[in-house]
């Protein structure tokens, strides 16, 4: 291969790998490029709008569903929301089992947000992007390859970090909710070391913290890290897929339905391990 030829794969690929970003600079609003060294205060706006678009997306439909529900013989459409209903509610039960009201809403939007989410990675990586910088260059004078597009919200480790970041205030929450201020303190400074010995006690309070906030942040870093890197994997193996030119439809068939089961299986490992995390938070029992 050229280097030209390799020049433009990894443009391509960087191309398509790239957030359209936000930002305030000192001659106002600007986006992309004129945002690269702005740092922490950009805005991913496709992630915005793609996440925000498909979490009223999720509302609307089981909005829908809601309200058409009746006592007799359901449709199919009613079926299939309560079949996702009762796959999520069977799975709360088994797992979180102090009485809440929020889990099983709480992990039902989880799951079908980020599988919503998800699922935009079966769309043709150059469908959107391409359609978006047709209307950047036909209706603004921009030139297309300023023009960035990115569908997947999952593939942007901003928003992992985000619902991680709810799930690790939801633990505290219920930590704090269950035991108190002081049963959540003394549970991150009395464990996993103790001693009848004071002295040895106070000694060990500093290790006990240190284990402790360690074993606290990586729950939702771990979250926040699995979904973004087997979405991102995902993501960069359909740019790859789609590089190649006309043999591209049979690899990307293959890709797309082994895929589907990457999309479904980490929707639910992260409603899983988020039930699971917030169970051990709202335990009266370390």
């Amino acid at each position: 291969m050229a280097a030209s030829d390799e020049l433009t794969l990894t443009g391509h690929i960087q191309h398509h790998l790239t957030n359209a970003r936000m930002c305030n600079t000192e001659d106002g609003i600007a986006f992309n490029k004129a945002c690269e060294d702005m740092g922490f205060w950009v805005w991913h706006i496709d992630t915005l709008a793609w996440s925000i678009g498909l979490g009223i997306l999720f509302l609307v439909i089981f909005r829908r569903a809601a309200s058409r529900a009746d006592t007799g013989v359901p449709g199919k459409f009613q079926c299939f929301i309560e079949m996702i209903v009762d796959f999520v509610g069977d799975n709360v039960r088994d797992t979180f089992h102090v009485k809440s009201k929020l889990i099983a809403p709480l992990a039902l939007t989880i799951f079908v947000w980020v599988f919503l989410m998800n699922l935009m990675d079966l769309i043709p990586v150059d469908f959107l992007p391409a359609f978006a910088g047709w209307i950047g260059s036909t209706f603004f004078g921009m030139d297309s390859h300023d023009v960035y597009m990115k569908i997947v919200p999952t593939t942007d480790l901003n928003m992992t970090a985000a619902l991680a970041l709810g799930v690790f205030m939801l633990m505290i929450g219920y930590g704090i909710k269950m035991k108190g201020v002081g049963g959540f303190i003394k549970e991150l400074t009395l464990h996993p070391f103790s001693s009848n010995n004071m002295a040895v006690q106070i000694i060990l309070i500093p290790f006990n913290l240190i284990l402790e906030l360690i074993a606290l942040v990586s729950k939702p870093f771990s979250l926040a890290l699995r979904l973004f890197g087997n979405l991102y994997a995902g993501e960069l193996i359909f740019i790859l897929i789609g590089a190649i030119g006309l043999m591209q439809l049979p690899l990307h068939f293959v890709w797309a339905v082994f895929h589907i089961l990457v999309i479904v299986l980490q929707a639910f490992v992260f409603m899983m391990l988020t039930i699971v995390y917030l169970s051990m938070a709202a335990s009266e029992s370390h």
